[in-house]
């Protein structure tokens, strides 16, 4: 079991693991090799950053916490493939970042904090870069919600967004056992492979604003959430599903908010 000496900070979301057989685990399911460049955020206590240095040709991390800089020297002295870039990785030019590193495929692989789970999520689907695969430790619900499908309650607009993009797997479960300071949530360890064939969309930011409209309101149907759109294009194309204007979003398919999207920004 892994022994920190460092203080833990609520603010960043500190919670370090401490069987390096999960990290082992976490890695061998990633598909990561020699000619990889691999992205991390918040190593904290380097755990699966040195697991990662084993197989990855560089690993580059991201750490907004600078009192952790001593601690990570330490525990990195002995390996000579890893930078950490002390720094706010949503405010980092990722793009920048890489160009430094020659690579043949690039990852996101983290164990990350909790609280800008979603936020690191949409960074790297805005960053038009290709991953091979992005492998996040996250809250369980939040894996939930993920991995989620139409009709379920963890089924919302963040779904339907990355189901687009990616293919999602939960690969393990994880304990809240297994932190310190322990956490009041379990965790999943899930992956996000991209989509070899997405279905074609006309207009991507269209699409991303007329899923969010769908949801605003959870409780509110289709014909509410979107009564500034052209209802009569809706309807349309529900019907063609077998659905009308009553329907929650959260019942409709990735499929149908494509064909809307197409629908409506002809």
């Amino acid at each position: 079991m892994e022994k920190y000496n460092v203080q833990f900070k609520k603010r960043f979301g500190q919670n370090f693991l401490k069987d390096v057989s999960i990290v082992q685990r976490m890695v061998s399911s990633s598909g990561v090799d020699s000619s990889s460049l691999v992205l991390e955020v918040g190593p904290g206590g380097a755990i699966l950053t040195k697991e990662l240095a084993k197989v990855a040709k560089h690993v580059l991390a991201y750490e907004i916490d600078v009192d952790l800089k001593e601690e990570l020297e330490t525990r990195l002295a002995t390996v000579s493939n890893v930078t950490i870039l002390f720094q706010d990785f949503l405010d980092s030019d990722i793009m920048s970042d890489i160009s430094k590193y020659t690579y043949e495929k690039l990852f996101f692989i983290s164990n990350v904090p909790y609280y800008i789970t979603t936020p690191i999520l949409m960074k790297l689907l805005e960053s038009n870069l290709t991953f091979s695969k992005i492998t996040m430790m996250v809250q369980k619900e939040v894996g939930d919600r993920f991995s989620a499908t139409p009709g379920s309650k963890e089924y919302g607009a963040i779904t339907v967004l990355l189901q687009y993009y990616y293919d999602i797997h939960k690969e393990f479960f994880v304990s809240r056992n297994q932190f310190v300071p322990k956490p009041n949530v379990d965790s999943v360890v899930i992956s996000f492979t991209p989509k070899e064939h997405p279905i074609f969309v006309n207009d991507f930011s269209f699409f991303h604003k007329l899923v969010k409209d769908s949801f605003q309101f959870k409780r509110k149907n289709i014909k509410n959430n979107l009564k500034n759109y052209d209802l009569d294009v809706i309807e349309s194309i529900l019907s063609e599903y077998g659905y009308d204007l009553t329907v929650r979003a959260e019942a409709l398919s990735l499929e149908i908010f494509i064909s809307l999207a197409n629908a409506l920004s002809k």
